[in-house]
């Protein structure tokens, strides 16, 4: 294994822990029952999963892949969406019923585990991609290596989210809209940089 791969395993792995990294910080704004393993969960949920689905690709590739290769980013896309929906729309109730009082979003380890299944579904095209740079053997260290930077970045991301809250001041249903928007626009990005090949 060279620097060059090494080099461009971690360009990989800070591109691919990007969508976790913007759930993670949605996570921080709208979860307001979050403590040290809570966000330790969060970090490796996404963290195993983005390290995972690469690795899945991988040996799936010359199997099944060319079958559902167009499915997957619709996968994630539905996923985000329901999510992201959901949230806006809870934000957007509250917002109507003023006079009601305002209460956070509760932390739930499902909800994690499907927010970490599809935000890294569409890691399982950079599993195909891997089989330039890895061998059956590297593959392991390669998407362990996601795994780490993917946590890394999760953690940092939870921690900006929480202090973005702060400045909103509990207003939890402004926190649930831009949560919300953000999963919306990252499950559209996906569908939509999968058919334009970015």
């Amino acid at each position: 294994m060279t620097i060059e791969i090494i080099f461009q395993v971690l360009l990989l792995g800070v591109a691919l822990s990007m969508d976790a990294f913007c759930v993670s910080i949605c996570d921080g704004l709208v979860y307001q029952n979050l403590n040290r393993r809570r966000s330790l969960f969060i970090a490796a949920d996404f963290g195993v999963m983005q390290g995972l689905m690469p690795l899945i690709g991988f040996f799936i590739a010359d199997l099944f892949y060319e079958y559902i290769k167009d499915i997957v980013p619709w996968i994630a896309f539905t996923l985000l969406l329901f999510i992201g929906g959901k949230m806006i729309y809870d934000g957007i109730k509250s917002v109507i019923k003023k006079d009601e009082e305002q209460v956070a979003k509760s932390f739930t380890y499902s909800g994690v585990l499907i927010a970490g299944v599809a935000t890294s579904i569409d890691a399982l095209a950079t599993g195909v991609s891997m089989l330039a740079i890895s061998t059956s053997t590297t593959i392991f260290l390669h998407c362990s290596m996601i795994c780490v930077i993917t946590f890394l970045f999760c953690i940092v991301g939870i921690f900006l989210g929480k202090n973005i809250n702060k400045l909103l001041k509990g207003k939890y249903e402004i926190a649930n809209i831009i949560g919300g928007t953000i999963l919306v626009l990252l499950g559209s990005w996906i569908l939509i940089s999968h058919y334009l090949g970015l």
